[in-house]
């Protein structure tokens, strides 16, 4: 049974929908209802399911664990497992999925496809996060892209259209090159076994290709390639423009999984694949990723600055909160790699419950303007606690699991650069400015406007999905171990054997300069 855990928790939610589209009928109220508690069960019942998962995780076994593995189609294998850098991000999309559905209970127009597309989408990313074959993953990470377009081109707003095809061509042709360095990858290693090409040496002695010297050989290259796809999917400065696009008209629904789970696949690909499988090229490129993140840091929060829609703002938020992530995993130590661990689940969490905060009084203003609020603590006490809550972590405030994140990566980068640490710790500064401002100028002031005077405070179902939220942003505040004694060992091992490969490089680096 163990063996087959990952298999349930992935396939489960795929299972549902299926059953939703071979089953349910019809398009009233019933239809609609009974669509919407098979979704709510179905991902309720996969967080269940995948409790058993962390709860028979081992930290200290670095290997990976709940290996599930076989014959597949024309002679490829299927593998899957989970090791302590993945499985939180298993925990994370499992533990999200059925407050998205909960969130996207008023929606009324073609309710069994919007929930499909949902549960396709729980199973592609849970994929991404568990293959350990190379083309399992690429088949994972890329259709994802389908229900996302999807849920943006269908559910959401009245520019969707252009969101929804800018999202899927930035990403897709992203991954394009990433798919012909695998294929490179197999002819080299003759296998698709992640855990075998992680043992493999690619090869980093330095060559010239049309004049120019390329040091770290094929490495470099296959580096390039990998992160031709990853910096677009976290996204990174400047390849990030389809995001806030994307978000603002993304459905709520839509917008939560995109920053709480999404986002986070190019960290994990990093992690997965760029550190550990092209050590040489990650060291030769890392300050390039250092001054990258940097100037995303402090560009996209001046950039939110000048925001006027509320989704915009939050979405310029995330890639700055991505910088951090991207830096710490670079800066290759401990706390570094930690910290850039530590921020992608709590920005899961910080970030989710901040597009649902804006989704809230969306659903009863019909628009996401910051000038068309002012003054709801008056008519929404309960809602001004919450986004109070909310901005505060995003902020970085001690006590809330966003500040752990951050402090981490700061002083991982700070031990290699600390100009680039500098640079860094200015965006905490810019994060409160932008987030301040949003809130004083939507929560706080005069209620004159007359639309926002009949305004009706939270639901018990939004209170209901906030408070597991709030929970584990306060708890991974005051008890950070709970992820960092999960993720400590194998981040400890991937930094030894990143470790283990660079003398050579160093070398090589100094008779090329000399």
């Amino acid at each position: 049974m163990a063996q087959q855990l990952l298999s349930i928790i992935t396939f489960l939610p795929l299972v549902a929908a299926a059953i939703m589209a071979i089953f349910l009928r019809g398009d009233d109220e019933a239809a609609r209802m009974n669509a919407k508690w098979l979704a709510l069960f179905a991902t309720t019942a996969t967080f269940v399911v995948s409790l058993f998962l962390l709860a028979g995780f081992d930290p200290q076994d670095t290997g990976f664990q709940f290996l599930s593995e076989g014959e597949w189609i024309l002679g490829l294998n299927w593998k899957m497992g989970v090791d302590g850098i993945s499985i939180l991000f298993v925990m994370l999309t499992t533990c999200l999925m059925p407050l998205v559905i909960w969130s996207a209970w008023e929606v009324e127009k073609r309710v069994k496809e919007y929930m499909i597309a949902f549960l396709v989408l729980e199973t592609l990313m849970i994929g991404v996060f568990t293959a350990l074959d190379l083309v399992l993953f690429y088949l994972f990470f890329e259709a994802g892209l389908i229900p996302m377009f999807l849920i943006i081109g269908i559910w959401g707003g009245a520019n969707r259209i252009y969101a929804s095809f800018k999202f899927f061509l930035y990403t897709f042709l992203g991954s394009v090159l990433m798919l012909v360095a695998m294929i490179f990858m197999y002819m080299e290693a003759q296998t698709t076994d992640i855990v075998r090409l992680l043992a493999h040496d690619f090869g980093s002695e330095s060559f010239s290709l049309l004049g120019i010297h390329i040091l770290g050989g094929a490495q470099t290259l296959l580096f390039l390639a990998f992160f031709a796809s990853f910096a677009v999917k976290m996204p990174m400065w400047p390849v990030h423009t389809w995001l806030p696009d994307a978000h603002v008209q993304a459905p709520t629904a839509g917008s939560v999984l995109l920053a709480a789970v999404m986002l986070k696949m190019g960290g994990y690909g990093f992690l997965r694949f760029s550190i550990p499988m092209f050590p040489v090229a990650s060291d030769l490129l890392g300050p390039l990723v250092f001054w990258m993140s940097a100037i995303a840091i402090v560009y996209t929060s001046l950039v939110a600055l000048v925001q006027s829609d509320m989704k915009k703002l939050i979405a310029y938020s995330s890639v700055a909160h991505m910088g951090y992530v991207t830096m710490g995993i670079f800066a290759m130590n401990q706390q570094g790699v930690d910290g850039a661990i530590f921020q992608m689940i709590s920005h899961g969490f910080v970030s989710g419950a901040l597009f649902l905060a804006v989704g809230v009084i969306y659903d009863r203003m019909h628009t996401r303007e910051i000038d068309a609020y002012g003054g709801l603590v008056l008519r929404m006490p309960r809602y001004a606690l919450v986004f109070m809550f909310f901005t505060m972590a995003n902020v970085g405030l001690p006590g809330t699991s966003g500040f752990i994140g951050e402090f981490l990566t700061i002083m991982g980068i700070f031990q290699v650069n600390t100009w680039v640490a500098l640079v860094a710790a200015s965006g905490v500064i810019f994060s409160a400015g932008y987030a301040l401002w949003l809130y004083r100028r939507v929560v706080f002031g005069d209620l004159v406007k007359d639309s926002l005077k009949t305004i009706s405070d939270m639901t018990l179902r939004e209170k209901a999905i906030f408070a597991p939220l709030i929970f584990m942003t306060l708890l991974l505040g005051v008890y950070p171990s709970l992820v960092t004694d999960i993720i400590g060992p194998s981040v400890a091992q991937l930094i030894a054997d990143y470790q283990a490969s660079l003398p050579a490089v160093v070398a090589e680096a100094a008779a090329v300069t000399h």
